[in-house]
């Protein structure tokens, strides 16, 4: 599923640029200004002023036309045209592609904002519900749950980047729509991946360690029968959110019991490809902040930062961790370094999560901030909040 920035295109036609022109004015390659046309990635701040200077722009002008993203939707077979004219007579073939849709969108999720995401996986959320609330045929009503549980997560997953973790009622509303949905289907995966996602609300947004552990546990009680790694990823919440309240026992107990669930995944498990040893690795990492452990946080960030590199939010917040861990232990220059790292996974992501973590690392570089590197850190990072 693709998007395009036409508007841009535009501008930098009328400016009398080619890419390849634009991009060796820029000094850049040309695949980094296609990539800003499609709306993969944008101009680092840094750019930002030579790129509006070369499309003749002002800088507010040149944001315009970076929010202008077309999502590019395939043109739907006549079949699917009709049925949403006729949701009563949806029928499985309806149902296959919808879910085809919602698994391109979020293929995109670790390469894209949220923001160029949230329109169109809006749109599939509103005609999966459409369709559901008339069909007529059990199997096809039972297919389209399916597709609603899978659907509803991720418009809450959107939802809450876009907020930047601001938003918690409209998220758990849609958590609580995607648990509803699976549990009509008999799907645990599903219905605990949702469950956890609620306790991350808790975790991250609501600052409830206790009410996000609960959630996390409740998560990994259902998804035991069904997926060892999905079990032992909502295990690693648990641990955070005693972490969080500072319970050092009953954090190391759930740590434990997540490494002993990820030692059972097996090539069945569905979430096997997703829920690795870097991933339990970066959050043991924030467990041992949170402990007021940065030496023991260090070592195990530092190799699954750069394991991250395909999983960008994700990576993100394993850079900001990192850098909280360097800072706390006067590792200034490794912290430097980390920080823009950090900063540079943020602005092709805009995730919540790695954006926080950022801002929090900046906050704790206020005692260095008459030296030229925390200025230039601060600098980039009041850069990436003007383009929030």
């Amino acid at each position: 599923m693709a998007a395009k920035r036409a508007r841009l295109a535009q501008r930098r036609k009328a400016a009398g640029f080619t890419q390849e022109k634009l991009a060796e004015a820029l000094g850049v390659e040309r695949s980094t200004v296609a990539r800003w046309e499609r709306a993969e990635n944008d101009p680092q701040p840094w750019q930002r002023p030579k790129v509006a200077a070369a499309l003749r722009v002002t800088a507010d002008e040149l944001q315009e036309l970076l929010d202008d993203v077309t999502v590019v939707q395939p043109e739907p077979s006549d079949r699917i045209a009709y049925v949403l004219e006729h949701p009563a007579h949806a029928d499985l073939v309806a149902v296959a592609h919808l879910h085809e849709r919602v698994r391109q969108l979020d293929e995109r999720y670790d390469r894209v904002p949220s923001t160029a995401l949230l329109g169109p996986a809006g749109q599939v959320h509103g005609q999966v519900k459409l369709l559901r609330e008339n069909a007529t045929d059990a199997r096809v009503k039972r297919a389209l749950f399916e597709v609603e549980a899978d659907s509803a997560t991720f418009m809450g997953q959107l939802v809450w980047d876009v907020s930047h973790r601001r938003d918690h009622v409209a998220p758990n509303l849609y958590f609580d729509n995607a648990v509803h949905a699976a549990r009509q289907v008999r799907d645990p995966y599903t219905e605990a991946y949702a469950t956890l996602r609620k306790s991350f609300v808790a975790l991250y947004g609501e600052g409830e360690p206790t009410k996000g552990a609960a959630l996390a546990a409740a998560a990994a009680d259902v998804a035991r029968p069904a997926s060892p790694a999905l079990t032992g990823l909502a295990l690693l919440h648990v641990a955070e959110g005693h972490a969080m309240n500072g319970d050092v026992a009953s954090c190391e107990g759930a740590i434990g019991k997540a490494e002993e669930q990820l030692g059972r995944v097996g090539a069945d498990d569905m979430a096997a490809a997703y829920y690795t040893v870097n991933e339990y690795h970066r959050l043991a990492g924030s467990c041992y902040l949170f402990l007021s452990l940065p030496a023991k946080a260090e070592t195990v960030l530092a190799t699954t930062a750069s394991a991250l590199v395909s999983k960008k939010k994700s990576q993100a917040i394993a850079l900001g961790n990192l850098a909280l861990a360097l800072l706390r232990q006067g590792k200034l220059d490794e912290a430097a370094a980390t920080m823009h790292r950090t900063i540079d996974a943020v602005e092709l992501t805009r995730g919540g999560g790695g954006l926080n973590l950022a801002f929090a690392a900046g906050r704790e570089l206020r005692q260095w901030r008459q030296e030229p590197w925390a200025q230039e850190i601060n600098d980039r990072l009041l850069a990436l909040m003007a383009a929030m």
